[in-house]
């Protein structure tokens, strides 16, 4: 299923500044990151909570900020494109940081921290795909294809032959959409849609005891006005 994204600013007249955006998409980013593992895996491939969780989880979180750099250059003056993904990285790696923390541990004293880590592989991968195309449309082919081959080392002999595919021709173009409706959100300073308002509830009458040793005094009266739950499957 879809994942449903909140990208609007409860108090949305004013442009954010690049770090204020950043923040916002760090935890859109995240989202859609888990999305596509939780995807990988209902569609059969391998990929067991541990070391190979995370970095497939970080793979997928270096491309998503790689493909909203190239969407930032577009919207965004040199600086301030420069303060938003700078932001940004940061803000994945500490929330990254506090996943891998919790369910893996906290590197021994003397280890790279797992915030480190992941800023190191950012850094290696940022020239690799500075050369790889992106328009309108979203990721050229060759930016989508590296992901894959990056992502098919991780995978087991059994899934190789098949997830380069599954990654191109179904996670990154449904990833990429998310990217752009966050951004697009996260950016806008239209007004926020003012909610409809709710039709006043009616006034419940009191209803006396009955006196008649058949019924129950304490018997309870069903209201029309039930309370409504919604659920969303994310």
């Amino acid at each position: 299923m879809a994942l449903r994204i909140k990208s609007q600013w409860y108090q949305n007249d004013t442009a954010k500044t690049p770090k204020q955006t950043a923040s916002a998409m760090a935890f859109i980013t995240w989202r859609v990151a888990q999305n596509t593992l939780k995807q990988m895996r209902l569609a059969q491939f391998d990929i067991d909570i541990g070391a190979q969780y995370f970095a497939f989880t970080r793979e997928v979180l270096v491309f998503l900020i790689q493909v909203l750099d190239r969407m930032a250059h577009d919207r965004m003056t040199t600086e301030e494109r420069s303060e938003f993904v700078t932001a940004l990285v940061i803000r994945v790696a500490e929330i990254l940081q506090e996943n891998e923390d919790t369910m893996l541990g906290i590197p021994a004293a003397g280890q790279t921290s797992h915030f480190d880590e992941f800023i190191t592989l950012f850094n290696e991968l940022a020239d690799h795909y500075a050369e790889f195309g992106h328009d309108e449309a979203g990721p050229d082919f060759n930016f989508v294809r590296y992901l894959g081959h990056r992502i098919e080392a991780l995978m087991p002999a059994k899934d190789q032959r098949w997830v380069i595919d599954q990654i191109m021709a179904t996670e990154v173009p449904e990833a990429v959409d998310m990217l752009h409706r966050g951004m697009k959100g996260v950016l806008s300073t239209e007004p926020r849609p003012a909610r409809p308002e709710r039709p006043a509830r009616p006034k419940r009458t009191a209803h006396p005891a009955s006196t008649n040793s058949g019924d129950s005094a304490n018997s309870a009266v069903p209201s029309e006005d039930s309370a409504e739950i919604t659920a969303a499957d994310d």
